[in-house]
């Protein structure tokens, strides 16, 4: 039987995010922004106005294999962020494994050694 894949929205990609360790979500600018919660607070993903589309913060080898599993669910954003690794994720074209798969990458970039060592153990 053929496995019915359902795209995400912007409240699934909400309650993926929170669901990481230690992850809260805090106002950027125009964006809404999730970020792994103490010192720092590092943003890991930020989520558009429209709430169509989200911007993972990634390494340039991680975006890379991403987009080329994926091109129109992942795209560099176009300017120098896009160039570090900074990717977009358009949530028409996603479902949620692959989604909480992104974050998790994302997460794990911006997740304190500490946090990362429980998180794995």
């Amino acid at each position: 039987m053929a496995r019915i894949l359902v795209m995400i929205d912007h409240a699934m990609f909400r309650d993926i995010a929170l669901s990481l360790p230690g992850a809260i979500e805090k106002p950027h600018f125009n964006r809404t922004s999730f970020r792994v919660d103490g010192k720092g607070g590092k943003i890991f993903a930020t989520m558009g106005p429209d709430a169509k589309d989200a911007n993972l913060m990634l390494l340039r080898d991680e975006q890379e294999m991403l987009m080329g599993a994926e091109p129109e669910t992942f795209t560099r954003i176009p300017n120098k962020w896009g160039e570090n690794g900074c990717t977009t994720m358009h949530f028409a074209f996603v479902d949620h494994d692959t989604a909480k798969s992104a974050l998790m990458i994302a997460w794990r970039n911006a997740a304190p050694k500490k946090l990362l060592a429980e998180w794995q153990s």
